[in-house]
Protein backbone atom coordinates (compact mmCIF):
# COMPACT_ATOMS: atom_id res chain seq x y z
CA UNK A 1 0.00 0.00 0.00
CA UNK A 2 1.59 3.39 -1.10
CA UNK A 3 0.51 6.31 0.59
CA UNK A 4 2.73 8.87 0.81
CA UNK A 5 4.13 10.15 -2.32
CA UNK A 6 7.64 10.69 -2.45
CA UNK A 7 8.15 11.32 0.96
CA UNK A 8 11.16 12.72 2.25
CA UNK A 9 11.92 11.03 5.46
CA UNK A 10 14.49 14.19 7.18
CA UNK A 11 11.01 16.05 7.56
CA UNK A 12 10.28 13.32 10.34
CA UNK A 13 11.35 12.06 13.26
CA UNK A 14 14.13 10.02 13.74
CA UNK A 15 15.47 7.59 16.90
CA UNK A 16 18.77 6.08 17.44
CA UNK A 17 18.96 2.36 17.72
CA UNK A 18 19.86 0.66 21.08
CA UNK A 19 20.27 -2.80 22.78
CA UNK A 20 17.34 -1.35 25.01
CA UNK A 21 15.01 -1.43 21.96
CA UNK A 22 15.29 -4.80 21.70
CA UNK A 23 14.71 -5.95 24.72
CA UNK A 24 13.37 -9.58 25.69
CA UNK A 25 9.59 -9.67 25.51
CA UNK A 26 9.10 -12.30 28.37
CA UNK A 27 8.29 -9.45 30.94
CA UNK A 28 5.30 -8.93 29.13
CA UNK A 29 2.13 -9.81 31.04
CA UNK A 30 -0.08 -12.07 28.97
CA UNK A 31 -3.81 -12.03 31.08
CA UNK A 32 -6.25 -15.17 30.12
CA UNK A 33 -9.37 -13.03 30.62
CA UNK A 34 -10.94 -17.17 31.19
CA UNK A 35 -9.48 -17.75 34.61
CA UNK A 36 -10.92 -16.65 37.69
CA UNK A 37 -8.26 -15.43 39.10
CA UNK A 38 -7.09 -12.82 36.61
CA UNK A 39 -8.06 -9.86 38.71
CA UNK A 40 -5.28 -9.98 40.46
CA UNK A 41 -2.76 -10.53 37.75
CA UNK A 42 -4.82 -7.76 36.07
CA UNK A 43 -3.74 -5.06 39.07
CA UNK A 44 -0.54 -6.04 38.95
CA UNK A 45 0.29 -5.49 35.17
CA UNK A 46 -1.16 -2.32 35.80
CA UNK A 47 0.59 -1.29 38.34
CA UNK A 48 4.05 -2.66 37.20
CA UNK A 49 3.70 -2.08 33.84
CA UNK A 50 0.46 0.11 32.66
CA UNK A 51 0.37 -2.28 29.87
CA UNK A 52 -0.73 -6.47 29.13
CA UNK A 53 -1.92 -8.69 26.64
CA UNK A 54 -5.21 -9.92 26.74
CA UNK A 55 -6.32 -13.80 25.73
CA UNK A 56 -9.15 -15.81 25.55
CA UNK A 57 -10.97 -12.68 25.21
CA UNK A 58 -13.96 -13.92 23.40
CA UNK A 59 -13.96 -11.47 20.62
CA UNK A 60 -15.29 -12.87 17.08
CA UNK A 61 -12.31 -13.41 14.87
CA UNK A 62 -14.97 -12.18 12.27
CA UNK A 63 -15.65 -9.18 13.31
CA UNK A 64 -11.66 -7.97 13.40
CA UNK A 65 -11.01 -9.51 9.72
CA UNK A 66 -14.52 -7.85 8.58
CA UNK A 67 -13.11 -3.87 10.34
CA UNK A 68 -9.28 -5.26 9.16
CA UNK A 69 -10.24 -5.65 5.61
CA UNK A 70 -12.65 -2.56 5.14
CA UNK A 71 -9.67 -0.57 6.62
CA UNK A 72 -7.45 -2.24 4.17
CA UNK A 73 -9.79 -0.92 1.26
CA UNK A 74 -9.62 2.28 2.30
CA UNK A 75 -5.75 3.27 2.87
CA UNK A 76 -4.97 1.28 -0.37
CA UNK A 77 -7.33 4.16 -2.32
CA UNK A 78 -4.98 7.00 -3.93
CA UNK A 79 -4.09 9.65 -1.58
CA UNK A 80 -6.10 12.24 -3.07
CA UNK A 81 -9.75 10.12 -2.54
CA UNK A 82 -8.59 9.71 1.11
CA UNK A 83 -8.13 13.33 1.68
CA UNK A 84 -11.42 13.69 0.88
CA UNK A 85 -12.93 12.19 3.78
CA UNK A 86 -10.43 14.97 5.68
CA UNK A 87 -9.09 16.75 7.46
CA UNK A 88 -9.15 15.37 10.71
CA UNK A 89 -11.23 17.93 12.59
CA UNK A 90 -11.24 16.01 15.23
CA UNK A 91 -12.82 13.35 13.08
CA UNK A 92 -12.17 12.25 9.53
CA UNK A 93 -9.01 11.33 7.93
CA UNK A 94 -5.44 12.79 8.75
CA UNK A 95 -2.52 12.12 7.01
CA UNK A 96 1.75 12.64 8.85
CA UNK A 97 -0.11 15.45 11.05
CA UNK A 98 -0.73 14.21 14.44
CA UNK A 99 -2.36 16.45 16.79
CA UNK A 100 -2.52 20.19 16.04
CA UNK A 101 1.08 21.54 17.67
CA UNK A 102 3.59 19.97 15.09
CA UNK A 103 3.47 16.53 15.61
CA UNK A 104 4.01 14.69 12.62
CA UNK A 105 4.79 10.73 12.04
CA UNK A 106 4.85 8.33 9.64
CA UNK A 107 1.24 7.41 9.46
CA UNK A 108 -2.03 7.96 7.93
CA UNK A 109 -5.49 7.44 10.16
CA UNK A 110 -9.17 7.73 10.54
CA UNK A 111 -10.57 8.75 13.91
CA UNK A 112 -13.88 8.45 14.86
CA UNK A 113 -16.15 8.77 17.62
CA UNK A 114 -17.27 5.26 19.36
CA UNK A 115 -20.73 6.44 20.36
CA UNK A 116 -23.27 4.00 19.14
CA UNK A 117 -25.60 3.96 15.91
CA UNK A 118 -23.39 5.78 14.05
CA UNK A 119 -23.35 6.71 9.97
CA UNK A 120 -19.91 8.23 9.24
CA UNK A 121 -21.63 9.59 6.04
CA UNK A 122 -18.46 11.57 5.53
CA UNK A 123 -16.49 8.45 5.14
CA UNK A 124 -19.29 6.24 3.77
CA UNK A 125 -18.84 6.64 0.03
CA UNK A 126 -15.21 5.44 0.41
CA UNK A 127 -15.92 1.95 1.09
CA UNK A 128 -17.40 0.55 -2.45
CA UNK A 129 -20.53 -0.06 -3.60
CA UNK A 130 -21.62 -1.09 -0.29
CA UNK A 131 -20.83 1.19 2.07
CA UNK A 132 -23.18 -1.04 4.78
CA UNK A 133 -20.29 -3.42 5.48
CA UNK A 134 -17.99 -0.09 7.03
CA UNK A 135 -20.30 0.84 8.88
CA UNK A 136 -21.40 -2.89 10.42
CA UNK A 137 -17.65 -3.76 10.82
CA UNK A 138 -16.82 -0.50 12.89
CA UNK A 139 -19.96 -1.21 14.85
CA UNK A 140 -19.61 -4.37 15.67
CA UNK A 141 -16.02 -4.44 16.46
CA UNK A 142 -17.06 -1.22 18.99
CA UNK A 143 -19.85 -2.98 20.28
CA UNK A 144 -18.05 -5.76 21.49
CA UNK A 145 -14.47 -3.93 22.36
CA UNK A 146 -16.43 -2.00 24.54
CA UNK A 147 -18.04 -4.68 26.41
CA UNK A 148 -14.63 -6.39 26.82
CA UNK A 149 -13.24 -3.39 27.87
CA UNK A 150 -15.97 -2.88 30.69
CA UNK A 151 -15.31 -6.61 32.00
CA UNK A 152 -11.32 -5.62 32.34
CA UNK A 153 -12.38 -2.34 34.32
CA UNK A 154 -14.60 -3.94 36.41
CA UNK A 155 -12.44 -7.31 37.50
CA UNK A 156 -9.68 -4.43 37.74
CA UNK A 157 -12.14 -2.85 40.43
CA UNK A 158 -12.65 -6.32 41.97
CA UNK A 159 -9.08 -6.42 42.27
CA UNK A 160 -8.62 -3.56 44.18
CA UNK A 161 -11.70 -4.54 46.41
CA UNK A 162 -14.05 -1.79 45.75
CA UNK A 163 -17.75 -0.78 45.40
CA UNK A 164 -19.35 -0.81 43.02
CA UNK A 165 -17.60 -2.82 40.83
CA UNK A 166 -18.58 -0.95 37.96
CA UNK A 167 -17.15 2.12 39.36
CA UNK A 168 -14.36 2.70 36.37
CA UNK A 169 -16.73 0.83 33.84
CA UNK A 170 -19.73 3.06 34.13
CA UNK A 171 -17.54 5.98 32.78
CA UNK A 172 -16.89 4.17 29.59
CA UNK A 173 -20.49 3.04 29.08
CA UNK A 174 -22.49 5.71 29.57
CA UNK A 175 -24.45 7.16 26.57
CA UNK A 176 -22.27 10.22 27.06
CA UNK A 177 -19.05 8.30 27.27
CA UNK A 178 -16.44 10.78 24.98
CA UNK A 179 -15.00 7.66 23.75
CA UNK A 180 -12.99 7.45 20.29
CA UNK A 181 -11.71 5.08 17.80
CA UNK A 182 -8.65 5.74 15.52
CA UNK A 183 -7.57 3.43 12.74
CA UNK A 184 -4.16 3.50 12.02
CA UNK A 185 -1.78 3.00 8.76
CA UNK A 186 1.71 2.69 8.82
CA UNK A 187 3.26 2.51 5.34
CA UNK A 188 6.21 0.45 4.59
CA UNK A 189 8.85 2.58 4.46
CA UNK A 190 12.06 0.79 2.12
CA UNK A 191 14.00 4.17 2.99
CA UNK A 192 14.56 3.20 6.30
CA UNK A 193 17.62 1.07 4.63
CA UNK A 194 19.46 4.52 3.91
CA UNK A 195 19.18 5.67 7.85
CA UNK A 196 22.31 3.55 9.54
CA UNK A 197 21.70 2.93 13.08
CA UNK A 198 18.25 5.08 13.18
CA UNK A 199 14.57 4.48 13.34
CA UNK A 200 11.59 6.14 12.11
CA UNK A 201 9.30 6.99 14.38
CA UNK A 202 5.93 6.05 13.12
CA UNK A 203 3.76 7.65 16.00
CA UNK A 204 5.91 9.51 19.08
CA UNK A 205 5.86 8.58 22.15
CA UNK A 206 3.13 9.80 24.42
CA UNK A 207 0.68 8.66 27.21
CA UNK A 208 -3.19 8.18 26.38
CA UNK A 209 -5.33 10.87 28.36
CA UNK A 210 -8.06 8.58 28.69
CA UNK A 211 -9.10 5.57 31.33
CA UNK A 212 -8.44 2.66 28.72
CA UNK A 213 -7.11 2.23 25.57
CA UNK A 214 -7.86 -1.29 23.70
CA UNK A 215 -5.06 -1.63 20.76
CA UNK A 216 -5.64 -4.61 17.95
CA UNK A 217 -3.06 -4.98 15.28
CA UNK A 218 -2.19 -7.29 12.47
CA UNK A 219 1.26 -8.97 11.99
CA UNK A 220 3.73 -6.26 11.68
CA UNK A 221 6.01 -5.38 14.89
CA UNK A 222 6.00 -1.52 15.51
CA UNK A 223 4.67 -0.91 19.18
CA UNK A 224 7.05 -0.13 22.12
CA UNK A 225 6.51 1.03 25.51
CA UNK A 226 8.63 2.87 28.05
CA UNK A 227 10.07 1.10 31.07
CA UNK A 228 10.50 2.54 34.59
CA UNK A 229 14.30 2.64 33.79
CA UNK A 230 13.60 4.63 30.58
CA UNK A 231 14.43 1.89 28.30
CA UNK A 232 11.94 0.65 25.56
CA UNK A 233 10.60 -2.83 25.41
CA UNK A 234 9.47 -4.09 21.36
CA UNK A 235 6.08 -5.41 21.97
CA UNK A 236 5.63 -8.47 19.78
CA UNK A 237 2.67 -8.38 17.08
CA UNK A 238 -0.29 -10.56 18.13
CA UNK A 239 -2.80 -10.27 15.33
CA UNK A 240 -4.78 -12.53 17.68
CA UNK A 241 -5.16 -11.17 20.78
CA UNK A 242 -5.31 -7.53 22.28
CA UNK A 243 -2.85 -5.33 23.80
CA UNK A 244 -4.71 -3.04 27.25
CA UNK A 245 -2.89 0.49 28.07
CA UNK A 246 -3.80 2.46 31.25
CA UNK A 247 -4.73 5.70 30.37
CA UNK A 248 -3.98 9.38 32.51
CA UNK A 249 -7.53 9.01 33.69
CA UNK A 250 -7.17 5.92 35.45
CA UNK A 251 -3.81 7.06 37.00
CA UNK A 252 -5.81 9.26 38.43
CA UNK A 253 -8.71 7.58 39.63
CA UNK A 254 -6.42 5.24 41.51
CA UNK A 255 -4.15 8.34 43.07
CA UNK A 256 -1.34 6.57 40.98
CA UNK A 257 -1.73 2.92 42.09
CA UNK A 258 -2.29 2.16 38.12
CA UNK A 259 0.71 3.52 35.79
CA UNK A 260 -0.25 5.17 32.68
CA UNK A 261 2.46 3.92 30.04
CA UNK A 262 4.61 5.59 27.65
CA UNK A 263 4.64 3.84 24.52
CA UNK A 264 5.70 4.53 20.43
CA UNK A 265 5.62 3.07 17.30
CA UNK A 266 8.01 2.81 14.86
CA UNK A 267 8.21 2.18 10.95
CA UNK A 268 8.94 -1.13 9.21
CA UNK A 269 10.93 -0.89 6.12
CA UNK A 270 8.78 -3.34 4.36
CA UNK A 271 5.74 -4.51 5.97
CA UNK A 272 2.28 -1.88 6.30
CA UNK A 273 1.08 -1.83 10.09
CA UNK A 274 -2.66 -1.69 10.54
CA UNK A 275 -3.95 -1.09 14.03
CA UNK A 276 -7.54 -0.11 15.12
CA UNK A 277 -7.65 1.24 18.85
CA UNK A 278 -10.51 2.03 20.95
CA UNK A 279 -9.92 4.96 24.01
CA UNK A 280 -12.55 4.43 26.48
CA UNK A 281 -13.05 8.22 27.67
CA UNK A 282 -15.42 9.23 30.25
CA UNK A 283 -18.51 12.08 29.59
CA UNK A 284 -17.08 15.36 28.79
CA UNK A 285 -18.73 16.94 32.34
CA UNK A 286 -17.19 13.54 34.07
CA UNK A 287 -14.96 15.01 37.49
CA UNK A 288 -11.96 12.89 37.53
CA UNK A 289 -10.11 12.78 40.90
CA UNK A 290 -8.54 9.70 43.19
CA UNK A 291 -11.28 7.58 44.32
CA UNK A 292 -12.42 7.96 48.00
CA UNK A 293 -12.70 3.93 48.37
CA UNK A 294 -8.88 3.89 47.33
CA UNK A 295 -7.99 6.73 49.97
CA UNK A 296 -5.98 5.28 52.92
CA UNK A 297 -5.96 7.03 56.40
CA UNK A 298 -4.43 10.14 55.70
CA UNK A 299 -3.27 9.82 51.89
CA UNK A 300 -3.47 12.65 50.09
CA UNK A 301 -4.84 13.15 46.15
CA UNK A 302 -1.92 13.51 44.25
CA UNK A 303 -3.66 14.86 41.72
CA UNK A 304 -6.11 18.09 41.10
CA UNK A 305 -9.65 17.58 40.57
CA UNK A 306 -10.85 18.11 36.99
CA UNK A 307 -13.08 17.40 34.64
CA UNK A 308 -12.69 15.19 31.41
CA UNK A 309 -13.25 18.35 29.11
CA UNK A 310 -10.99 20.40 31.02
CA UNK A 311 -8.23 17.85 30.78
CA UNK A 312 -8.62 16.43 27.28
CA UNK A 313 -8.65 20.52 26.20
CA UNK A 314 -5.59 21.07 28.01
CA UNK A 315 -3.93 17.76 26.53
CA UNK A 316 -4.79 18.91 23.08
CA UNK A 317 -2.85 22.24 23.65
CA UNK A 318 0.33 20.33 24.67
CA UNK A 319 2.90 18.20 22.45
CA UNK A 320 2.99 14.32 22.28
CA UNK A 321 6.09 13.79 24.51
CA UNK A 322 4.81 16.19 27.21
CA UNK A 323 3.70 15.20 30.75
CA UNK A 324 -0.34 15.73 30.44
CA UNK A 325 -0.62 15.34 34.08
CA UNK A 326 1.91 17.02 35.40
CA UNK A 327 0.02 20.47 35.11
CA UNK A 328 -2.71 18.52 37.17
CA UNK A 329 0.13 17.45 39.88
CA UNK A 330 -0.43 18.78 43.30
CA UNK A 331 2.92 20.09 44.69
CA UNK A 332 3.56 19.38 48.50
CA UNK A 333 3.67 22.24 50.26
CA UNK A 334 7.72 23.18 51.71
Amino acid sequence: MVVLSKPVIEHYSLVKISKSQTLSPSGTPIIDLSKQDCKYQLVKACQEFGFFKVINHGIPNEFISKLETEAIKFFSLPLSEKEKAGPASPFGYGNKNIGQNGDVGWVEYLLLTANPGLHYDKFAAFFGVSPENFLYAVNSYISAIKEMGSEILELLADGLNIQPRNVFSKLVMNEQSDSVFRVNHYPPCPQLGDLTGKNLIGFGEHTDPQIISILRSNNTSGLQISLKDGSWLSVPPDQNSFFVIVGDSLQVLTNGRFKSVRHRVLANGFQSRISMIYFGGPPLSERIAPLPSLMKGEEDSLYKEFTWFEYKRSACKTRLEDNRLGLFEKIAAT
